[in-house]
């Protein structure tokens, strides 16, 4: 997957890092605590301005968005594609979005989601409209929950042939490391029985 979805014929939104925002927000709940926690998150993620802007009130709804984004990705990993598109369009709604023209780094004109407003309403259209467009553009199936034991983490699927089940590598490892283990035991045991 690009990365960059066409908005206008040469002009890109990269909707794809405004969807990994939602995965950010839902992936760092224990983080999303103290003000403290938001404004290095955001510093983390080269929202410097919005960092230094956040306030309790961004904080309070950051997280009231973090729970609604877990329940897209929930039904989306459930296979509930139509409740799935009927909480985004209810954030959708909520959370107008509008576009700007963008020049930076150097870069030649481009599309921008707003970064007006409150920090809380910045970050909820970017992840809103992300995960909108990554659903209608590239399928509903590349959102996911780990699969891993206790795990809940989300994860977006940008793999080629759409067969991530893991939110990480170190996930992925766990679970092979504890499938090999168990296959190993199974053969011990069938040896142990054939033996006796």
């Amino acid at each position: 997957m690009s990365g960059l979805i066409t908005y206008n014929r040469g002009s890109h939104v990269d909707f794809t890092s405004y969807a990994k925002l939602a995965v950010l927000l839902v992936n760092e709940h224990d983080r999303l605590r103290s003000l403290d926690s938001l404004r290095e998150l955001l510093a983390e993620t080269g929202r410097i301005e919005a960092a230094a802007r956040a306030n309790r009130r961004d904080l309070d709804a950051i997280c009231e968005l973090r729970e609604e984004l877990t329940g897209v990705f929930e039904s989306a990993a459930r296979g509930d594609g139509a409740d799935a598109v009927e909480r985004l369009n209810g954030l959708l709604v909520r959370h107008p979005v509008h576009p700007q023209i963008s020049g930076h780094d150097g870069q030649p004109w481009h599309m921008h989601l707003t970064e007006g407003g409150r920090v809380a309403d910045t970050l909820a259209v970017g992840s809103v409209m992300g995960l909108a467009t990554v659903v209608t553009s590239l399928g509903m199936d590349r959102l996911g929950i780990c699969q891993a034991p206790l795990c809940r983490n989300a994860y977006l699927d940008t793999s080629s042939n759409r067969s991530r089940r893991y939110c990480s590598e170190r996930c992925a490892n766990r679970v092979n490391v504890a499938n090999y283990r168990a296959r190993k035991r199974g053969t011990a045991r069938r040896k142990a029985t054939r033996g006796q």
